[in-house]
């Protein structure tokens, strides 16, 4: 699937969508480049989850946790994460479980790691305030 937004308002709207329709276990992976919209993407997951939207990009935190009544989310940034090696000591691993959602920022870091059933998100941006959003791997949102 592919759609264009023309605001962060609209990528916010796209995105309440996608996490409306995510369960416990799902892997939403995430590719574009900085500034791309990746931390307003997922805090409209985190609304369409029923969490609140106070998302932060966690780039120094390594992982954000938003927990819920049902699901917990996990909003990790891999862009200084090299190696498989060092994916270890993040405890990535560990975080994935039947009661939350895992969003990965820069996963192209750690691709060979994903399991399989990822939802992928490429977003491109194409103006100051206009994304292009591509969504892949699962057909439940299409």
């Amino acid at each position: 699937m592919k759609i264009i937004t023309h605001s962060p308002e609209e990528t916010i709207e796209f995105a309440k969508k996608i996490g409306s329709k995510l369960k416990g276990g799902d892997v939403v992976a995430y590719k574009g480049g900085m500034g791309a919209g990746k931390t307003t993407f997922t805090r409209g997951l985190a609304v369409g989850m029923g969490l609140p939207d106070e998302v932060t990009s966690p780039t120094f935190a390594l992982v954000n946790e938003y927990r819920g009544k049902e699901l917990t989310l996990y909003h990790f940034d891999m862009y200084r994460i090299v190696d498989t090696d060092e994916l270890e000591t993040t405890g990535f691993f560990d975080y994935m479980s039947e009661d939350s959602v895992i969003a990965v920022e820069w996963s192209e870091n750690i691709i060979d790691a994903l399991p399989n059933g990822t939802v992928y998100i490429t977003i491109n941006r194409l103006s100051e305030t206009e994304r292009e959003i591509i969504v892949e791997g699962d057909d439940r949102f299409c």
